[in-house]
């Protein structure tokens, strides 16, 4: 799995970072073919990440084989690389297919930093999928790639079964051996970094709370504040009156939890499917499943999220990027991808491939994410993380009660967008 989508705050605090760089070009469209006598015509340009580097290498030499087009490889970070698209487009500069995470690709897109992009059949896109890479106007800046959740990992030395509900992680904390050292009547039995917006969302919307409306299109309409939401931030707030005061500290909260974990005195987190690595090499007993069900029976809808091919909109070849995207999400190429990297196909039947060899954090990854709620990837986004993480604290942490700092997070949400988006 991706080990870049969590550990760059470009995800989960600045997600629209390069969305504000705005140009004077408009997407194109793949309506309009590429002049066939150009010498860009049998050339294509692709960047990807470092660590796909092998994997693109392998799929050029298999494009060039059958499309007689040849495929130049430029690899670096990939946030750092979309986060100076504006600039590589006005320039000239910008590589005619690359990778980005869901939530920037509709920012991005209608900012005009992207073309259009046409979703082939082959892709066996489904709907969830599809709307990852769909702006607010409606248009489609990407084709999907992989998938993305939140799981729970759990300690087979310490629980013989993976946890089924919230009431199952209730009784293990009662459990004098997860008992915290030097901290009378805390326990570490579960643990999961939810002043961390990104992972306390599932709270929130399995209780009925979302960020914006019409599935994430609408940012006057904001439903942090809503009964479904507080009544998320209070059970969270249960749970911080149980664990290690060291739980409140957003900047350590995820190295507690990691060490706690790996050290045998945790018996479940939720976390991410770049974790599974780390736990590997400290050769932890571990199991991957789906997160738990909650108090209120609901499942727990955390964001979905994953990457997707996207064309930069200063393309001098159109046809000839969306013609290798095309064969980048077909069915045999996903299944080659996820052979190479481990992480989950957005195509359906590749997907399907993938799960068909039985790996737990592969299986758990394709259950939870059919309940996953698509991040919304409009560019208002990026004014929500920093007030929903202040929101969670001072909540959690006594400072506020719920309400009153979910109603202060959305006031300073509108606040901002107002400032930022005229709206």
């Amino acid at each position: 799995m991706s080990s870049k989508f969590m550990k760059s705050a470009a995800v989960l605090g600045t997600a629209t970072l390069a969305s504000l760089l705005l140009v004077a070009c408009g997407s194109k469209t793949a309506d309009k073919p590429a002049d066939s006598g150009s010498s860009e015509a049998k050339e294509i340009t692709l960047y990807v990440e470092d660590q796909y580097k092998a994997f693109a290498e392998t799929v050029a030499k298999a494009y060039e084989k059958e499309s007689g087009t040849k495929v130049n490889i430029k690899s670096g970070d990939q946030l750092g690389g979309l986060d100076k698209l504006s600039l590589d487009n006005q320039s000239g500069q910008a590589a005619d297919v690359m990778m980005a995470p869901y939530d920037r690709v509709g920012s991005l897109g209608t900012d005009g930093q992207l073309s259009e992009v046409k979703l082939s059949d082959g892709a066996k896109t489904d709907d969830k999928t599809k709307s990852l890479v769909t702006a607010a106007d409606g248009k489609v800046y990407g084709a999907p790639a992989v998938i993305e959740s939140l799981v729970m990992y759990y300690n087979k030395d310490l629980v013989k079964e993976a946890p089924k509900t919230f009431a199952d992680l209730e009784n293990l904390a009662k459990d004098s051996k997860y008992a915290f050292a030097g901290e009378d009547g805390k326990t570490s039995a579960f643990l999961a970094d939810w002043t961390n917006f990104y992972f306390a969302y599932g709270l929130l919307a399995g209780n009925g709370g979302y960020v914006f409306g019409q599935n994430g299109k609408d940012a006057k309409d904001i439903g942090l504040a809503n009964d479904g939401s507080i009544a998320g931030i209070n059970y969270a707030k249960s749970w911080y009156e149980k664990w290690p005061k060291g739980m409140q500290d957003g900047t350590a909260a995820g190295n507690l939890i990691q060490t706690q974990f790996q050290e045998g005195k945790t018996a479940a987190i939720i976390d991410g499917p770049w974790k599974a690595q780390a736990f590997k090499d400290a050769k932890v007993n571990y199991g991957v499943a789906t997160i738990p069900t909650l108090p209120n029976g609901k499942d727990y809808a955390a964001f979905g999220g994953g990457k997707a091919w996207i064309i930069p909109s200063s393309t001098k070849n159109l046809e000839g990027a969306q013609k290798f995207v095309d064969f980048l999400v077909s069915t045999e190429q996903q299944k080659a991808f996820y052979d190479a990297t481990n992480e989950i196909p957005a195509n359906t039947e590749a997907r399907s491939y993938a799960e068909g060899k039985n790996d737990e954090l592969t299986t758990a990854v394709i259950k939870q994410f059919k309940n996953a709620q698509p991040m919304p990837n409009i560019s208002q986004m990026s004014t929500v993380w920093d007030p929903a993480k202040t929101m969670l604290f001072d909540a959690v942490s006594g400072k506020k009660d719920a309400k009153t700092a979910a109603n202060d997070a959305v006031t300073l949400i509108k606040e901002t967008i107002k400032q930022k988006f005229g709206e």
